[in-house]
């Protein structure tokens, strides 16, 4: 029996999806150990390999087959568009995209005016202004502080993850339409789903009764 390979997220989702697996009996002790540097930790018993990678390119190694199996945010999966397949909403990691700027901005929305829109996920909003609202629109790419954008006059409004909207708050910001609720998600290669579907659906089964 070959290993599975099961790429996670850093961070709260990896301790959030670990915590998970631990409940359906199929952990990884190995990575408890918070000292290690191993990259790659083991459950023998199940034949299963993880390791840690950044959110961005979890869905790449599933895509390419280094990975079995992921766990990625959902605006990611969104956003790369790669040929995976989701399985499962894990329901934590809960946050959403959404259109905010000053609450006068809410005008521009209204009436299909051409507007800016700075974003670190410029397929998600494309998609959003031009197949949803139907909507022209100068979509700005950023990879630092978004809310920047409009109070330095960069943008009109963003498109942006929000959590608490505490840092909208702060900044005189305000959502003023949601694109989509967000979510951690389990992802699968398309042939790994085709070769090794039923231990790949004994591990989607657990972890869905154990969420």
């Amino acid at each position: 029996m070959r290993y599975l390979t099961f790429a996670l997220t850093k961070g709260r989702l990896a301790d959030k999806t670990l915590a998970a697996l631990e409940k359906s009996g199929i952990g990884c002790d190995e990575m408890k150990d918070k000292s290690s540097r191993k990259l790659i930790f083991v459950n023998e018993e199940y034949k299963l390999k993880f390791f840690l990678a950044k959110g961005p390119d979890v869905p790449t190694y599933v895509e390419h087959g280094a990975a079995d199996i992921g766990v990625s945010g959902k605006d990611i999966i969104m956003e790369e568009n790669m040929n995976i397949y989701e399985v499962l909403d894990l329901r934590f990691g809960a946050c959403r995209m959404c259109i905010c700027g000053p609450k006068e901005a809410g005008e521009l929305l209204k009436h299909h005016e051409m507007i800016k829109v700075a974003t670190k996920y410029p397929n998600i909003c494309k998609d959003y202004f031009y197949n949803k609202k139907h909507q022209t629109v100068d979509i700005i790419k950023l990879n630092g502080s978004i809310e920047l954008a409009p109070i330095v006059g960069l943008s009109d409004v963003i498109c942006d993850i929000v959590e608490t909207g505490s840092t909208l708050r702060e900044n005189g910001l305000v959502v003023l339409e949601e694109v989509c609720p967000l979510s951690a998600r389990v992802v699968v290669n398309q042939v790994s789903m085709r070769m090794e579907a039923e231990r790949i659906g004994k591990i989607i089964n657990a972890l869905k009764d154990n969420i």
